[in-house]
């Protein structure tokens, strides 16, 4: 089953949990009915404009039509590697002529704290807090971040990750600058 079938097969299951006609999801969302039958039947290449619409219009986020699964944490990922008190797994890689960015899934467990060493001068890290609430930055001023917030330090300088009260779930960017890898 390719991704046409897999969205159409998704929407249609959402509309019909919500209880909605073709014509009322179609009215709610803007979207024509004839193009949202035709993605529910999946003879139609869904744009991310129309997917947003429609998730919109039956109140779920967009990865609830482009996925069945929860992604894993990063503890259960194949080839996740651990610290002292995080657990990261790579999800992706973005290089360019500015810079090489690492995108990562991580746990930070509770009650633990990591000090992680200085990074390559210019390297930073960015953490978008998922669930639970950690300690992390610079040695000297971490920041206390918590679901739905982030935080951007300096990496080149010694930091620190912890989780004061329970496991803390997030995905963290470490930016190295492209002169400096």
């Amino acid at each position: 089953m390719g991704l046409n079938d897999e969205v159409g097969r998704r929407l249609r299951e959402l509309r019909s949990q919500r209880g909605l006609s073709l014509s009322e999801l179609a009215r709610r969302s803007g979207v024509g009915k004839g193009t949202l039958s035709e993605l529910e039947s999946g003879t139609r290449n869904p744009t991310l404009e129309t997917l947003y619409a429609l998730t919109t219009a039956l109140n779920r986020p967009l990865s609830a039509v482009l996925s069945d699964e929860r992604p894993p944490r990063a503890e259960q990922h194949e080839g996740a590697v651990s610290g002292s008190a995080v657990t990261a797994a790579l999800i992706e890689r973005h290089e360019d002529d500015e810079a090489v960015t690492d995108v990562f899934r991580i746990t930070i467990a509770a009650g633990a704290t990591q000090e992680s060493a200085a990074h390559v001068a210019g390297t930073t890290e960015s953490l978008m807090i998922l669930s639970g609430t950690a300690v992390v930055g610079v040695l000297d001023a971490p920041s206390r971040v918590g679901p739905g917030e982030s935080v951007c330090w300096p990496a080149d300088t010694a930091h620190v990750y912890s989780a004061p009260h329970g496991d803390v779930h997030g995905i963290l960017f470490v930016r190295y600058r492209a002169a400096a890898v």
